[in-house]
Parts: C-alpha cells; sequence; structure tokens
C-alpha cells in the first residue's frame, strides 16, 4: 500500500527518514539488543536519549540557559490546569480567548481563582485574531495567557499581545518550530508534540526558572508540580520514553534540514500555494482573515454541507486523506505541518481544481 497524503490535525504525519530510522532500530536500538520501548528509563542508553533530544531542541529554539525544558504526559491539556496551579500566585490570570482550546484553558483556570476573558473572538467563529495591543490587563495578573495558533479555526498570533509587563504563557501545540520563537518573550512555552514533533503522548513544556518555585496552590498533585518534574529532569517517575525518543530524532531531523528559519521558508511557501488556490477559487473559499491566517492550518468550506462531504470522499478515494474540517467548523482543513512535502500541497491543489471543474 502506498504512503498517503495526511493531513490530519494531530497526530499527523511524521518525517519518513523518522519513521525509517525508528524501523530499523527497532529491535536493537544503537547495540544495546533491545528496542527503546522496551529499555529501562534509568539506563544509560536512554539518558543519553533524553538529553541529547533536550540538547537539540535547546539548540533549534536557541533556548536560554535559565529556562527548564520539561518532558511530561498528559497531554497539552493537563496543562489546563498544572499552569494556573503553579503560577497563580495571586489568584488572578488573564485570558485570550481565541478557539476551542484557549477558552478549555480559560474554563480550567477559573476552578483555581478568577481567570478573566480580556479578549475574544468568539462572535466571528474565531475566525480572527482580536486586537491585542492595548488590552484591560488585571494589574494583579500572574500571566496572560494565549493559544498561539488556532488548530481548529486556522488562525494565528502575527503579533505577540502587550502584556503590560505579565508573564506570557503560550500553548503552540499546532506550530512549534515551524518557525523560530524568541523564548525571551515567554514565561512558559508548552506543547503536546502530536502535531509538528512526535507521537502522541509527550507534552515539552519550556519554563523559566524562577517561576518554578514550591509555592504552588494547595492541593497540587505532586505530579503537577514543575518543580517536582524539574528537580527529577523529567525522570520523576517512568516517562513517555519511546515518544522522547521519536522527538529526538525529529530534532535532529530538523537540524539537519537547517533549523527553524528554513522551516519557516519551506512552510511559507506551502502555505501560498494553498492560499493563493483558496482566493482564486470560485467553489472553495479559506474561512480566516487573511491577515492572519495560520501556516500550519488552513480550513475552508464549499458553502454546501453536501458538497464539501462529496470532496471529502473523493479527496480521501484519490489519497489525501483527514481532511474534514472540525465538527465545530464544518468543511474541510488541510494540516500543512513541517512533514507535509510541498508536493503533498501541490498535488492537493491539483485534485481541487480537478474537483472544481468538475463541479462547477
Amino acid at each position: 500500500m502506498a504512503r498517503v497524503y495526511n493531513f490530519s490535525a494531530g497526530p499527523s504525519m511524521l518525517p519518513v527518514e523518522v519513521l525509517q530510522e525508528a524501523a530499523e532500530e527497532m529491535l536493537d536500538y544503537n547495540g544495546t539488543g533491545m528496542s527503546v520501548m522496551e529499555m529501562s528509563h534509568r539506563s544509560k542508553a536512554f539518558e543519553e536519549i533524553i538529553e541529547s533530544a533536550e540538547q537539540d531542541l535547546r539548540d533549534l529554539m536557541n533556548i536560554p540557559d535559565n529556562y527548564k525544558v520539561l518532558f511530561l504526559q498528559g497531554g497539552a491539556s493537563q496543562q489546563f490546569a498544572a499552569i494556573p496551579m503553579n503560577l497563580m500566585k495571586n489568584k488572578v490570570a488573564d485570558y485570550i480567548i481565541t478557539g476551542q482550546w484557549a477558552k478549555k484553558a480559560y474554563q480550567e483556570a477559573c476552578k483555581y481563582g478568577k481567570a478573566n476573558a480580556i479578549a475574544s473572538s468568539e462572535d466571528k467563529t474565531f475566525s480572527y485574531i482580536p486586537d491585542c495591543s492595548d488590552l484591560p490587563i488585571s494589574e494583579d495578573a500572574d500571566y496572560v495567557y494565549i493559544c498561539h495558533n488556532n488548530t481548529i479555526y486556522g488562525t494565528t498570533y502575527k503579533k505577540l499581545p502587550n502584556t503590560k509587563g505579565k508573564i506570557l504563557v503560550a500553548d503552540m501545540s499546532s506550530d512549534i518550530l515551524s518557525q523560530p520563537v524568541n523564548v525571551e518573550d515567554y514565561g512558559l512555552i508548552y506543547f503536546g508534540v502530536q502535531k509538528n514533533v512526535g507521537p502522541a503522548g509527550v507534552v515539552v513544556v519550556i519554563i523559566r526558572e524562577d517561576l518554578i518555585t514550591d509555592d504552588v496552590l494547595e492541593g497540587t498533585p505532586t505530579m503537577l508540580k514543575y518543580k517536582t518534574q524539574a528537580d527529577a529532569k523529567s525522570l520523576y517517575n517512568t516517562p513517555p520514553a519511546y515518544g522522547i525518543y521519536i522527538c529526538g530524532k525529529v530534532f535532529k531531523h530538523l537540524k539537519k534540514l537547517g533549523g527553524l528559519s528554513k522551516m519557516q521558508e519551506l512552510n511559507e511557501k506551502k502555505a501560498k500555494i494553498l492560499y493563493d488556490y483558496l482566493d482564486s477559487s470560485e467553489l472553495f473559499k479559506g474561512t480566516v482573515v487573511p491577515e492572519d491566517r495560520s501556516l500550519m492550518n488552513v480550513p475552508f468550506v464549499t458553502g454546501d454541507a453536501d458538497m464539501d462531504a462529496k470532496f471529502v470522499k473523493e479527496a480521501t478515494a484519490a489519497g489525501f486523506v483527514n481532511l474534514k474540517g472540525h465538527r465545530t467548523v464544518g468543511g474541510m482543513r488541510a494540516s500543512i505541518y513541517n512533514a507535509m512535502p510541498i508536493e503533498g500541497v501541490e498535488k492537493l491543489v491539483e485534485f481541487m481544481k480537478k474537483f472544481e471543474a468538475e463541479n462547477k
């Protein structure tokens, strides 16, 4: 069976070279006579895996020395609770709601203190990013929270909010490593890896050291304290070892390709092919205001639910899979993460043109 072009929003496609390498090492990793799947997380071999994964991520993102990198479990959704538990010293935080995940994070934070929704784009189905140049930031806010790229709705921040000196916390699950990031703009960045980095099951937290303390909300579970995880170098308990190993391979792969500036160049090129076609098409329309369009997730519609369903069905049969949009938006969505080759996008556009000609 030939490989398909997988446009899934996550878990999503991984670089073929990484999968091949992992396949070759499946039964015997580096002369150990065993798979990484079977290896003790306390072994020398695994210690090297997790340490080099961290170093490669630091190199890719230019992570300063005063930030810790934690490889955790529980997905991005568990961080919705961990963040307020660890950072809400004054029990106040400001949230900018630009999609379902930011909204869920905000709702979770409401359980632990006063979470304020200081801006939202829900009025237009999250099809834009609100103006964040002069927001009503709470004077006693412990942090300001954003979801940097909105997987479901296909929007992204081109300019960071003015937090008026408050710590910025960002969920970067769906655009991490797609372009350079100035880590120092943030107090904490986190991402579930299953979109742009590795297999589901790992969440990475990049956190400034001064934010890691014992001063957490009462009742915070030991496992959810950043200090527990940082002190144990992500090995407090058995980590998602195989997932971390694959992430490490992806980091090496990205370094080999030329790093994050190179990825940004490629991603802009890929996205432009699809957006240019959507802007010229009479059948398909993008759903996001052009200035806030994501490079990673491209939602589009025909305006007719039956036609959308027909397109998804025919596209799947032609080897373009997972194009059905999220249930809250309908239509279609092409997720074109780092691992999607440019020819995948070119062939999708060819197929869309053909479909348009046949269904005018």
